[in-house]
């Protein structure tokens, strides 16, 4: 049972909050958290991300980047990556919890999720429609599956 998921990605102030602040609204229930392999600690969400976040109801005022460490990666029963090269590089520093990552797309043909960060509205936009799209389909296999 995943009662702790931590979602990761580069700097912790685009795609993993936005992921967050999207699974904690489809399973209210888990402990839901973000970090980033090379955080941007303590700074808040990206302007585009806080504006994209708002247009759907979503806020990221609070957010401050942390940074992924090994004891979160022991920690967490479910670490979802955006992109299949951040499974590589926990794994380089942490092999024994290869079994518990996978990426955030999984369920959405396994696609990575590219870093929007400098991009405009527009890429923005677009990756959020593929980390709503790629939430939607984990809270799917964990009600599916028995695992909510």
């Amino acid at each position: 049972m995943f009662n702790s998921v931590l979602i990761v990605c580069v700097g912790n102030i685009c795609r993993s909050p936005l992921a967050e602040a999207l699974l904690k609204q489809w399973l209210p229930e888990k402990n839901i958290q973000s970090a980033g392999l090379f955080a941007l600690k303590g700074k808040g969400a990206d302007l585009m991300a806080k504006t994209v976040a708002c247009r759907h109801g979503i806020s990221l005022e609070n957010h401050k980047a942390r940074q992924f460490t090994r004891e979160m990666g022991r920690t967490f029963d479910l670490i979802l990556v955006m992109e299949k090269r951040h499974i590589n590089i926990i794994t380089h520093y942490l092999p024994e919890i290869r079994g518990k990552i996978m990426l955030l797309g999984h369920w959405n043909q396994r696609k990575d999720i590219p870093d929007p960060y400098g991009g405009d509205i527009t890429t923005f936009n677009f990756i959020f429609s593929l980390i709503n799209e790629s939430v939607s389909g984990w809270k799917a296999a964990l009600d599916d599956q028995g695992l909510k």
